[in-house]
């Protein structure tokens, strides 16, 4: 249920960032993005390295994980490295990337 929530919510601002018009897309973008980088921010602070250069999230007692762990990897990859690729026009994507995705269990 928590996943399905999440997921939804995902979808819904997807469909705004692509269908809404500018009025909408503004006020969207003035509540969301707020939530959203706040959201990444508390994620990133739980992933942040230890004193031994692990990250206490994602490693084990047996098994410790060295930072950058994985959510950060991801965290520059979406906000940083994706950021700099142009997104391309709705028009030019490939039919696949319109299609809903189906959810997984």
């Amino acid at each position: 249920m928590l996943r399905n929530a999440v997921r939804e919510r995902l979808d819904m601002l997807s469909e705004l960032a692509d269908r809404a018009d500018a009025t909408s897309l503004l006020s969207v973008a003035r509540s969301e993005l707020p939530r959203l980088t706040e959201g990444w921010r508390t994620l990133l602070t739980a992933h942040e390295a230890d004193e031994k250069g692990n990250c206490p999230e994602c490693s084990s007692r047996w098994r410790p994980q060295k930072a950058p762990c994985s959510v950060w990897r991801s965290a520059y990859e979406h906000l940083v490295a994706g950021a700099l690729a142009p997104r391309p026009a709705r028009h030019q994507r490939p039919a696949h990337a319109l299609r809903p995705v189906a959810p997984v269990p």
